[in-house]
This record gives structure tokens, C-alpha cells and sequence, in this order.
């Protein structure tokens, strides 16, 4: 109940969240699940949205966007297919998430260069990319949900699953840098359900 509250105040306020916890409590379900609680587009949002799928070439039989767009990039995703580019720039995956989630599971096993050149877009709400002969704007204004385990092993520090030392712990979290979990606002401790408080039928 605390997590969904948590994914209720994120929703309501747009804000960038973070889950953290071990495999199996949820995390990914929950992510995946949050667009069904944002508020419905607007036709100013559904034209921009529909605009820059347009420019990537991903509107083919869809006509105008009315589901809020939810991009979850693999971490061996590239600098350039995150944040766009290419000799004719392209928007990248924060651009075609305008409006709507962008998903980072297992954010640890992201190229730190990756993650890093986040910094300025989830700052200024749009992204810049620079040409010889050009400059080209983007939009890029997203809800940034991403997941990781507390540990190499996968488990907090007090789990009996848990193999990984606090040496070992804290070169994991250090993989993310301390500018990039300032701009998440929500940083939450996902703990599984046990199976019998799931299976209960009270509402």
C-alpha cells in the first residue's frame, strides 16, 4: 500500500522516482503500470507527442496519440539513442517520452556517460542538439521512473539472501552520481509482498 501511495504522488506531481529493491518485489510491474494512473492527454500534449513520433517515424497507422508514451531503453542503450542525434538528429528516447514515462530498469548497468548526459535535459525540460551547419530543440519533458537493486547479490544489507559486502554495496550505489539522484525527487525501498497478504480477498 505505501509503494502505490508513492506511485499516486508521483503521478499527481510529476515527479521523477526511483524503486529500489531486491528481484521479484514488484518494481518493474509497478513501473509499467503507472501511465494507467496519469491524467489523460490534452490535444496541445497529443499534437506535440504526435509531432516527434512523427519526425522518428513512428506513426505509421496510428494517427494522433492519445496514450501517454512510456520508452524503456535497454541499459546497453547508447548516449545517442537516449537523448537523439545521428548526422540528421533524430529525437532520442527522452524526446519520444514527452508527455509521458521514461523507464530505466537495473539503472546501475547504465554507462555512466549514458546516465550523465540526462543531467541538462531532465534540468531544462528540452534537449539541444548541435549540428556544424544546425542547432535542433527537442522537447523532453518526463516523468523519469527507474529501479535498481540495493546490491550486487540483489538484496539489502539485512536480507539472508544477501552475499555482497557494505564495500561491495557502496560501489554499487556509487555508480550513479550524486547530481543525477538529486533530480529524483521520490527515492523508495521496494519490499516484497509476502504471498499470503497477497492472496488475502479483503478489498
Amino acid at each position: 500500500e505505501g509503494i502505490k501511495r508513492c506511485m499516486e504522488i508521483a503521478a499527481a506531481g510529476g515527479h521523477n522516482i526511483i524503486l529500489i529493491g531486491p528481484p521479484g518485489s514488484g518494481k518493474t510491474m509497478l513501473a509499467k503500470r503507472l501511465p494507467s494512473i496519469l491524467p489523460p492527454m490534452t490535444m496541445r500534449e497529443a499534437l506535440e507527442t504526435t509531432k516527434i513520433h512523427s519526425v522518428a517515424g513512428k506513426t505509421k497507422d496510428v494517427g494522433l496519440m492519445a496514450q501517454r508514451p512510456f520508452r524503456s531503453p535497454h541499459h546497453t542503450a547508447s548516449s545517442v539513442s537516449l537523448v537523439g542525434g545521428g548526422s540528421y538528429p533524430q529525437p532520442g528516447e527522452i524526446s519520444l517520452a514527452h508527455n509521458g514515462v521514461l523507464f530505466l530498469d537495473e539503472l546501475p548497468e547504465f554507462k555512466r556517460t549514458v546516465l550523465e548526459v540526462m543531467r541538462q535535459p531532465l534540468e531544462d525540460r528540452e534537449v539541444t542538439i548541435s549540428r556544424a551547419k544546425f542547432t535542433v530543440n527537442y522537447p523532453a519533458s518526463f516523468m523519469l521512473v527507474a529501479s535498481m537493486n540495493p546490491s550486487p547479490s540483489g538484496y539489502f544489507m539485512d536480507d539472508p539472501n544477501n552475499t555482497s559486502s557494505l564495500a561491495e554495496m557502496q560501489r554499487y550505489m556509487n555508480k550513479i552520481s550524486g547530481p543525477l539522484l538529486d533530480r529524483i525527487d521520490l527515492h523508495i525501498e521496494v519490499n516484497p509482498v509476502p504471498f499470503d497478504d497477497l492472496s488475502q480477498e479483503r478489498r
